[in-house]
Order: structure tokens, then sequence, then C-alpha cells
């Protein structure tokens, strides 16, 4: 109740802000990060490296970089962030243990263990492409289990590419209605779709399981 009520006031406080402050124009604010030269992409890729360590969504993050540097550029900032955070909360799950992560990350780690071995690396590709679990939670639950350093790394590498790209896409293009803002809704729409049939299905195969 006290979640949702705190909640509820940052959306209306946002609401207010958002409504009262004059909003710069996607120029305007590309032009500021251009004057700060080197320190912008430097500031902020070092910002989503390090919030790729704690449970808070990556994808909106994802979504001003493409506003702030353009596709391009900031595609090169996210996925250079993304799997330095990813290397770095690996390493940390397998210095942390077992109950810190699932403490930390509120996700069970047998379930996440269990895929990853059986796998490899194209379990890792296959919940890195197909949002079903948070990105933190992956990253901190292959750390416990014995799966190498390589397959986690290109694994997380490959997975991300269509997820990353379209919410770049939508950030750098969605100011700009046209084909490249119309492909990132799709991508977007059909990883969700993907993501909806793959939970259904494991918790039908959970149902029969208990039967």
């Amino acid at each position: 109740m006290l979640k949702a009520l705190v909640l509820l006031i940052a959306l209306v406080l946002f609401t207010v802000a958002a409504l009262a402050l004059p909003i710069p124009s996607v120029e305007q604010m590309r032009a500021s990060v251009a004057e700060a030269g080197w320190w912008g992409p430097l500031g902020f890729g070092a910002a989503y490296a390090a919030l790729t360590l704690a449970p808070v969504p990556k994808n909106v993050l994802s979504i001003g970089a493409g506003v702030l540097f353009g596709f391009g550029p900031g595609l090169l900032i996210v996925y250079s962030a993304a799997m330095v955070g990813a290397a770095a909360a690996f390493w940390l799950g397998r210095v942390l243990g077992r109950e810190a992560v699932e403490h930390f990350t509120g996700t069970r780690v047998a379930k996440v263990e269990e895929v990853l071995l059986r796998h490899g690396f194209l379990a890792v590709v296959g919940v890195r492409l197909v949002p079903v679990l948070p990105f933190t939670a992956i990253n901190y639950s292959a750390g416990l289990t014995a799966l190498g350093w390589w397959p986690y790394l290109l694994g997380t590498l490959v997975g991300m590419i269509p997820g990353t790209a379209s919410y770049l896409a939508l950030g750098a293009y969605g100011f700009q209605p046209g084909l490249q803002a119309e492909v990132a809704f799709a991508v977007l729409g059909l990883l969700t779709l993907a993501a909806i049939a793959y939970m259904v299905r494991a918790r039908g195969r959970r149902g029969r399981a208990d039967v």
C-alpha cells in the first residue's frame, strides 16, 4: 500500500513538473550534449553501466541515449556500457553468493540456473532476446552458475541486438514518424508477444507438473 502511494505521488509530481517546465526540443538536447564534448558520452556510458548493476529499467535509458546521441553513437555507447555492467554483475554474482543475489534481485536463481546450464550460449541469447527476466537478474544469476565467461558474454552480445537497437531507434526516430520508428515499434511488439507466449507456455507446463 505504501509503495503504491509513493509511486502515485511520484507520478503526480513528475506530471506537474512536465507540464510546468519548458521541455527542450530534441535538437536542443543534442546540441547541449555536443557542447559537452567527450564528457557527454563518457558520463552517460558510466551512468548506464553503473545502473546496470541495479534492478532499474534500462529500456528508458536506451531510449534516452537514442534521443541524446542519435542511433549510431547511442548504440555504441549503450552496447559498451551494458556489456561492462553485465560483466561486472556476473563477477559480483560469483563473489556475493546465492542468498545475496536472490535478496537483491528478487529472483529465484534456481530457475535461471537450470536453463543456463542446460543450454549455455543459446540460453543466454534466448533470455536476452525475449524479455522474460530482468536484465540485472540474469546478470547476477548467471554468475552463480558454472557457465563460462565467453558463452555468457557472447550470448549477451548477440541477444541484446534486437531489443537494444529497437529502443535506440525509438529514441532516435520516435519524434520523426517514418519507417525507422515503425520498424522499432514492430520489433518491440514482436519481442513483447514472444515474452508473453513464453510465460503462458511456462505457466502451462508448471500447471501440468502440479497435477
